[in-house]
């Protein structure tokens, strides 16, 4: 399967990977914590997660992340 997220989509759930919380992720993006929200919910949708962590997994398993 070829790369489903877009660039700032993995940004931010490497982030999350690593332990940072939203707010952390929008201050090191310098986005809103709305917009890091967005970009979060859309790669869950986009790999058919269950949640963020499931996400993570899915991407980590997918070589994306």
């Amino acid at each position: 399967m070829t790369q489903p997220l877009a660039p700032r989509e993995s940004e931010v759930l490497r982030l999350a990977a690593a332990g940072e919380d939203v707010a952390a992720i929008a201050r090191h993006l310098f986005l809103s914590r709305g917009t890091v929200r967005n970009y979060l919910s859309s790669a869950v949708v986009k790999l058919g997660a269950r949640n963020r962590m499931d996400a993570v997994r899915i991407a980590r398993e997918g070589g994306w992340i």
